[in-house]
């Protein structure tokens, strides 16, 4: 008897017609399935989080025929760092305040937009917070977005409706989320952030993808010992801290790093940094603190812990491992190794077998990183250098806060055997003058992190980065592209040879894989923030990013990404589409724009208030205003805006939240003695600014 499926393809060969694809059930085999292109179902994906596609219509022999196919505006939008999800030929993504979207790819309409309202769920929680998410999830019938104010919300794929919603922090604390959560067997798992803005306590949570119930939850560092410990975990991970580490939280939030491994049925996470950074503060005496700065393995179905590896034990300059984890078999020395890949903050390049959590190798990707010397294989820990922790006072340590390879994801290549990492070669000044243990106490929903820093800028232009190729098996780089600036997005890999990557300059470029020659470039016309991906829609091949500037860099690093010019609102946010055959051409973009610094002849810092007012800058404006006052284009500059000329206008904004629409909070504790030095603070800089382009 002739099967169904074979009798409806003979009878749709009968009539002339091809046989019609069936509906995708995007489940956890169809998320593990390497083979098949024509979808993207996961943040990296597949399972494995290699971001490396088997598509290769597209390849290093044709690449430079590449043209624009079609594009959407979404000028509504600020920060666009998404990872576009492709089902069926329908793309989701998010946008600015967690917005939901989804198109049809065949028509190029938005089907359906769910807003989620975050600015009016956050309420003065926006202070704490971006506009930025990283993307969503697929399970089934269902899409799953977590928000910003920290709600986990699943969407009805086809009407974009809500579903359920659930709330996966407590709201009174200044946790948020930005990051993209995972789903598997049944379970949509998410983490959070915040751990500079208050005292948190990092956790991870897997919840029912069809009701929204918690299935388990596994914090990543000990609370109270006085309230008991959740699990034999926390019980051990207590004994490596000291003092009173749980009224600062104690930090090591999740808030990107997450993998699933069907092979093993686990979940693994990278864990945050302390809470504060500066250990000396968090947790006096010393000690590893678990599991901070940590890969920590976990059964999938109880969230029971594994095993774990800690990439900086004791951390104390914000080197997080909330760096993607990369999963693939490798042969080395001649032995096949179930290898988990990481390039966290700290510059070093890490092999865990993942099977056992044993290293297997680690090695510097860039030279300059001095933090420490090199990773003993017999430990399994980092060789400190003599003063790295700045015992002294300060120390100049490589690499900053930013790291050496930020969240932006790499990618990874079964053909050409390397992974494609976007890194900075960015050293910082880090101090812990007037920091007292025991007097220093957690912030409030203002922004302390117990270390000296971003209170003034280095008005410069930087290019320190570098698309680099690197040989996860021979350990060493292969090849390196020099890259603008600092702040470039994540990878896409293919089996056509291909890597593709935008540039904070605003150009989109492929690389041939094996050798790193460029093969084509299209400026789009603003910052870059996301990475790209590839699917097929009837059978052709395309490529999709989301272009807009976002990020904590963008918001944070003062110029060295505002020398990039991409102002605050001026430049368009799009979803670009390309192909081999496209016709279609962007309408011309303002040009980049540098902030002019207003200098107001009248006003006569004090140099006292405007010292207080660094501090109050640093605490509740930094955050999106960038440090040293200049504001890399994701809020307005405050050097070059009139608001904060006039006390009265100062006083609407920040205190009565006359803006708040726009995503400007209120900071209603500002007395007008905090909003005056924070005035003369912000006169000083735009002052120095001015000086310094008047000096030849």
């Amino acid at each position: 008897m002739m099967r169904k499926t074979a009798l409806a393809a003979a009878l749709c060969g009968a009539l002339g017609m091809l046989p019609v694809q069936a509906a995708t059930m995007v489940d956890g085999a169809a998320i593990a399935d390497e083979t098949r292109g024509d979808n993207w179902l996961s943040y990296g994906r597949t399972y494995s989080e290699q971001r490396y596609s088997p598509l290769n219509q597209i390849s290093a022999d044709n690449a430079a025929g590449l043209k624009l196919d079609w594009f959407l505006d979404l000028n509504a939008h600020k920060s666009l760092l998404a990872t576009p999800l492709v089902i069926d030929g329908v793309m989701y993504f998010t946008g600015s305040y967690s917005v939901v979207m989804a198109v049809d790819l065949k028509t190029r309409k938005t089907l359906w937009t769910f807003d989620p309202k975050v600015i009016e769920a956050a309420g003065d929680r926006l202070r704490v917070m971006w506009d930025t998410n990283r993307g969503v999830a697929y399970w089934k019938n269902k899409v799953y977005v977590a928000t910003a104010d920290g709600r986990l919300i699943a969407i009805d794929a086809k009407t974009g409706t809500e579903v359920w919603s659930t709330m996966t922090i407590n709201p009174d604390k200044a946790y948020f989320v930005n990051g993209a959560p995972r789903a598997f067997k049944d379970k949509i798992i998410i983490g959070n952030g915040g751990t500079e803005w208050g005292a948190l306590r990092g956790y991870v949570t897997a919840y029912d993808a069809e009701t929204g119930k918690q299935a388990w939850r596994f914090w990543t560092v000990p609370g109270n010992p006085a309230y008991g410990f959740e699990d034999k975990a926390m019980e051990m991970a207590a004994k490596t801290w000291n003092g009173k580490w749980w009224e600062h939280g104690g930090g090591g939030t999740v808030w990107n790093g997450l993998t699933y491994d069907p092979e093993f049925n686990r979940i693994y996470i990278g864990t945050g940094n302390g809470s504060p950074w500066n250990q000396r503060l968090r947790s006096p005496g010393g000690g590893d603190n678990l599991f901070l700065c940590s890969i920590v393995a976990l059964d999938a179905d109880t969230g029971e812990y594994q095993w774990h590896y800690q990439t900086v034990p004791g951390e104390t300059w914000d080197y997080n491992s909330n760096m993607d984890m990369v999963l693939a078999d490798l042969t080395i020395d001649q032995k096949p190794v179930k290898a988990l890949m990481h390039a966290p903050k700290n510059g070093f390049f890490y092999v865990i077998d993942r099977a056992t959590g044993k290293l297997v190798s680690a090695e510097k990707l860039l030279p300059g990183v001095n933090w420490a010397t090199h990773v003993d294989m017999k430990t399994g820990r980092p060789v400190e250098a003599e003063g790295a922790r700045y015992e002294d006072g300060e120390e100049l340590i490589n690499p900053s806060a930013f790291g050496v390879h930020n969240w932006h994801a790499m990618s990874y290549n079964p053909g050409t055997g390397l992974t494609y990492i976007p890194v900075m070669d960015v050293p910082a000044l880090f101090s812990d003058k007037g920091f007292t243990p025991g007097k220093w106490r957690s912030p409030e929903f203002q922004f302390d992190p117990g270390v000296d820093l971003l209170r003034d800028d280095m008005p410069l232009t930087i290019d320190a980065s570098a698309l680099m190729a690197w040989d996860p098996v021979k350990q060493k780089k292969v090849w390196e592209v020099k890259q603008p600036g600092v702040w470039n997005p994540g990878t896409l890999t293919t089996a056509g040879n291909l890597v593709f990557q935008g540039r904070a300059d605003g150009v989109l470029l492929a690389y041939q894989a094996d050798t790193g020659d460029k093969l084509w470039e299209f400026p789009t016309g603003v910052g870059l923030s996301a990475p790209p991906i590839t699917y097929t829609v009837d059978g052709k091949q395309y490529l999709s990013i989301l272009t807009g500037w976002g990020g904590a860099g963008t918001s944070m690093a003062g110029s060295i990404t505002a020398q990039h010019g991409w102002a605050y609102r001026l430049h368009p946010r799009r979803l670009l589409t390309f192909s081999l055959d496209g016709r279609a051409s962007l309408p011309p973009a303002p040009p980049p724009m540098q902030a002019k610094a207003i200098v107001k002849d009248d006003f006569q810092v004090d140099a006292m208030l405007a010292e207080q007012g660094s501090k109050l800058f640093l605490k509740n404006c930094v955050t999106c205003h960038g440090g040293g006052a200049v504001a890399g284009g994701y809020a307005p500059d405050l050097r070059a805006s009139p608001i904060p000329l006039y006390l009265d206008g100062l006083r609407e904004v920040t205190v009565k939240g006359v803006r708040v629409n726009a995503g400007m909070p209120r900071f209603q504790e500002l007395t007008d003695a905090d909003l005056v030095a924070i005035q003369h603070y912000i006169r000083r800089q735009a002052n120095k600014t001015v000086e310094a382009k008047a000096t030849p």
